[in-house]
Parts: structure tokens; sequence; C-alpha cells
């Protein structure tokens, strides 16, 4: 059965994602968790269908506090996909989204992208190497690596970032071929992201205890008491850090 045997496709990546994105993951949480705890925001970029990893990140139960997404709706695909598409290809957008997002350099930056060959992916870590912000790409190695750039550089995001984190998926995404055909379906790049994902937020928090502080993690606002939980959080957050006072004051 195909869905069966998607499950087990997904098992086996998910066994080599653990076993070959480990140091990689650590590295990068350690640097996450220092510039966390001199006040910085995690933020994560994603356009495309790779947005879904950038809100995976965001005011999730069990996550940090101090962790933004970065989701230009221009880039998404539920209102126009062609659009959105050819959106992602545009030479000069990225500076656009920086034009208009409270990045600094004591922040972190992980851009989402599968291929890692579009031109908004591989102008953010342009633009954020140009204004000295630690970079972490989060895609398809294999993908990557089988296709040409679409960006005027000629570079990939691989290429760009000061850490990569390879997601283990198949060049095309989709992982299930169908016997008798000549395509395959199920694509992987969503689970196997939020995977890689989640995982660096562990490492992190593990990092941030380690180091003998306490992390501030956000709590499911479906149990009651949570949303006071929440929001004392947020207070103790802008407490240590008054200029997070506007990015926060939602939350």
């Amino acid at each position: 059965m195909l869905a069966l045997d998607y499950c087990q496709r997904i098992v086996e990546g998910i066994e080599k994602i653990k076993k070959t994105q480990m140091e990689e993951i650590t590295k990068a949480a350690a640097e996450i968790a220092g510039r966390l705890a001199k006040g910085g925001i995690l933020y994560v970029f994603g356009s495309g269908h790779s947005h879904v990893l950038a809100e995976e990140i965001y005011s999730r139960a069990g996550g940090l506090i101090q962790a933004k997404s970065i989701v230009p709706h221009e880039l998404t695909v539920d209102l126009d996909m062609q659009k959105s598409t050819l959106m992602e290809r545009t030479d000069g957008l990225a500076e656009i989204v920086f034009a208009t997002t409270k990045i600094r350099t004591c922040d972190v930056l992980v851009i989402v992208s599968n291929s890692g060959r579009n031109a908004v992916p591989v102008q953010m870590a342009m633009g954020a190497k140009k204004r000295g912000i630690f970079t972490v790409a989060l895609t398809n190695l294999e993908h990557s690596k089988s296709v040409s750039s679409r960006d005027k550089s000629g570079k990939k995001l691989y290429e760009l970032c000061d850490i990569v984190l390879d997601s283990c998926g198949p060049a095309g995404d989709a992982l299930v071929p169908v016997p008798g055909k000549n395509y395959s379906i199920a694509p992987a790049s969503t689970i196997f992201g939020a995977l890689v994902i989640e995982m660096l937020v562990c490492s992190i928090i593990e990092t941030i205890i380690a180091n003998g502080e306490e992390p501030l993690i956000i709590h499911s606002g479906n149990v009651d008491g949570n949303d006071e939980k929440n929001r004392n959080t947020r207070d103790l957050l802008i407490k240590k850090f008054p200029e997070l006072l506007e990015v926060f004051s939602n939350l």
C-alpha cells in the first residue's frame, strides 16, 4: 500500500536526520542560545510551502517565546500559487522584506527553502550576511545540489549561510514511487523540515538550561490558566529586555 510505503520512507528519513544532523543542530543551538540570552530573537523565514515551517516555530506550545516567523503574504500559496511562485523568483524582493522587518544584528535568521535555488531565499541569506546577522539554512541538499540557481548571483542557499541543516529529502521532494508509473507522490519536506526545526528548538532549550538559565517557554493557550502564564512570561521578557516591548506586545 502506498500509504504504508510513505510511512516507512518517513521513518527511514527520520533515522537519517537523527544520524546526520545532530552535530550541526547542536552548533546552531549554541549560537542561538547565546544570542537569546542577550535579548536576541530567533526569526524563521519561509516562502511558498516553506512558510508552513516558518509558522511552526512561532507561538507554539512548548516552544520559545523569543521566536518569530517572517512570512510575507505575497510569498505564501494560499491565495494565488502562480503569483507566489513568481514572487519567490523576483530579484530585490528580499530587500523589501528586510526594510519592513525589525530584524537586528543580535538576532538569528533561519531561512527555509527546500530547493534553495530561488532569488528570495538566496537574497535573504545575502542580505543577512551584509547586515551581520547569523544565518541558518534549512534546505534539502540532495535537491539543491541537483538543480541550478535561479538567482543572478548563481548561488544557492546552502552556499551562503553560517550553518546548514539538511532536511534529508529526495530530489523533487515526492517520496513514494508509484509502481508502473514514471512519477513519485507524497512530499517529504514538511514532515522532515518540521522535525529538524523542533529538534533545533529542543537543543536551544537544552543549551539554555545547561548554561544555568531558565528558558522562556510558551504554554498551550487551550489549557486553562495558560493565557496568564504566557502573559507573565512575556512580561518577564520585556522587563529584562525593554526594547522587545513592541515586538511582543500582541502575545
